[in-house]
């Protein structure tokens, strides 16, 4: 276990986000020593008095290591700031959520996503648009994000699954507390080809008050955010406000003037969304050409520093693993995982004894 329980235990405690998490991390230099700080530290960190004796209460009635155990038991991943795998694009808003807990598996080409949201109260019209569209966006290899509400968040996770496609859930609540519970069946099947996600701790149950901050990393998590139906009050709408903070595009479905469901759609038009008259519209605002040829530039560049090493040592004349790990000066089982995982990856290619040759394309510059 490493210093993840820390950030987990601060997460727990109402009243420390992502300002305060950040001004710890910065006062500290981790979340250990904070965590065992007492109050006039917390305090000279930037804490308020009565923060500080929060948290020193609540570090008597945590138990990081029970918690971290029920965690692991569950099989939910925790990405942190100072995760690589953190998503790049959450990343780039104003105070990103410091902690994500994860089931399933958040992915690199999941940095091509598109948030399709809406209401509850789906219409058929809405219905058969948000599944031409869910179908486009996974035909296309794009992630397609949603909040796993009733109606068309639901509708759109399902068509993305099959459809053959990738699909995230955000949650208003802990990733153990599906919501709603009929639809914890669809959460399984998106474990397998996507992710439950949420920001906020395990055992957090769904509350009105968690959904705003939950539709804020729905559209960051997005390249775009299509919002099929809304009526003039509908949670849909904070997303897009969010979006457009973020710099997202916004695409809205225009509808029937007399319909309650399009009310809000047609008002994101006559602010300045765009309207979404097909799915190919939105072939140029996310330049899906582009796309295919960033995610295949992803498969060839090196992920980390043993990754940029091992292609630096090797050429188009076969070298054996123990002069790969001589040039790399790295020890031979972390030469050994990186050769396996750049060989799935079509990095490199084994060419017989252990020797191993680089495949370029159009790669010709790898610096560590």
């Amino acid at each position: 276990m490493d210093d993840k329980k820390y950030w987990i235990g601060f997460n727990l405690i109402k009243g420390i986000g992502a300002v305060r998490m950040q001004g710890l991390v910065a006062y500290f230099g981790d979340l250990e020593s904070a965590w065992n700080a007492d109050a006039a530290e917390l305090m000279s960190a930037g804490l308020g008095a009565k923060l500080a004796e929060k948290v020193l209460g609540a570090k008597t009635q945590i138990d990081l290591d029970q918690v971290w155990a029920k965690i692991e038991a569950q099989g939910i991943k925790i990405l942190t700031w100072a995760d690589e795998e953190y998503p790049a694009r959450l990343k780039e808003i104003d105070q990103p959520p410091p902690v994500l807990y994860i089931r399933g598996e958040y992915l690199m080409d999941d940095l091509f996503a598109v948030a399709v949201v809406g209401t509850r109260k789906v219409t058929p019209y809405g219905r058969q648009v948000t599944e031409e569209i869910a179908s486009f966006l996974a035909a296309n290899g794009i992630t397609v994000v949603s909040g796993l509400a009733r109606g068309v968040d639901a509708i759109a996770h399902q068509t993305a699954l099959k459809a053959g496609g990738r699909t995230i859930a955000i949650l208003g609540s802990g990733v153990d507390k599906i919501y709603p519970p009929e639809h914890r069946g669809l959460a399984e099947q998106m474990m397998q080809r996507g992710a439950i996600i949420s920001d906020f701790a395990v055992g957090t149950p769904p509350d009105a008050s968690n959904f705003p901050p939950r539709n804020r990393i729905i559209s960051g998590l997005s390249l775009a955010v299509v919002v099929i139906e809304a009526a003039e009050t509908s949670g849909a709408l904070i997303t897009a406000e969010f979006a457009a903070e973020q710099g997202r595009e916004i695409f809205a479905v225009p509808g029937s003037i007399l319909a309650p469901q399009s009310k809000g759609t047609n008002r994101l038009i006559q602010k300045g969304a765009q309207p979404l008259l097909t799915p190919a519209d939105l072939m140029q605002a996310l330049d899906l050409t582009r796309m295919d040829k960033q995610k295949s530039a992803r498969k060839i560049l090196p992920s980390d520093e043993t990754e940029a090493l091992v292609l630096n040592a090797l050429g188009s004349e076969p070298l054996h693993v123990d002069e790969i790990r001589n040039q790399a000066n790295l020890p031979i089982e972390k030469i050994s995982a990186a050769l396996a995982m750049m060989e799935l990856k079509g990095m490199v290619r084994q060419v017989g004894g252990m020797n191993y040759v680089a495949v370029r394309e159009e790669q010709s510059d790898y610096t560590a």
